[in-house]
């Protein structure tokens, strides 16, 4: 399943890693265990147990999604015309993560791709190693916004510092 926020100006893909897609093998007229709102005895869950305005409801993934989002519409915010065209992605982890481990060499954060074939360009933050990297949310915040800005300001070819004068330092 794959879910995308479009704001004007840019683009936003949130995907899910590569062999998550949900089967089911019951008919249309059954339901699997799963899928019964109650139990047999009808003594089940009758509703949700976190309602959406509370901080669990929603997964760590779709909280870091919004975290490359905020920080790509902050981007957006303050470059406007320049930034058309750009889409910001998160993936789980690099493409090539086995061979750098095994040649020694750290993780990339992110990953800028060019334009190319009527494409946009796509500068992609990596959730899982982003996350390993921190400890806490508000440093992980400053994280995923450090990482947006220094893929973006490579892609214009500007220092980060002035792209976005809240940057402050290189993870890498």
């Amino acid at each position: 399943m794959q879910s995308q926020h479009d704001v004007p100006g840019f683009t936003v893909h949130l995907s899910e890693p590569a062999g998550s897609e949900e089967t089911t093998t019951a008919g249309p007229s059954e339901r699997g265990f799963r899928q019964r709102r109650r139990n047999r005895h009808g003594r089940g869950l009758r509703g949700e147990i976190l309602l959406p305005n509370l901080p669990g409801y929603r997964t760590r993934s779709e909280r870091f999604d919004d975290l490359v989002l905020d920080s790509a519409e902050r981007l957006q915010d303050m470059w406007g015309k320049r930034l058309d065209g750009v889409s910001f992605a998160v993936d789980e982890i690099p493409p090539n993560l086995e061979q750098l481990v095994a040649q020694g060499a750290p993780a990339p954060l992110g990953a800028y791709t060019p334009a190319a074939h009527g494409a946009g360009p796509v500068i992609t933050v990596y959730r899982r190693v982003v996350e390993h990297t921190t400890v806490g949310r508000e440093e992980l915040q400053e994280l995923v916004h450090d990482v947006v800005v220094e893929y973006t300001a490579e892609m214009l070819g500007v220092p980060p510092e002035t792209l976005d004068p809240v940057y402050r330092r290189r993870y890498q």
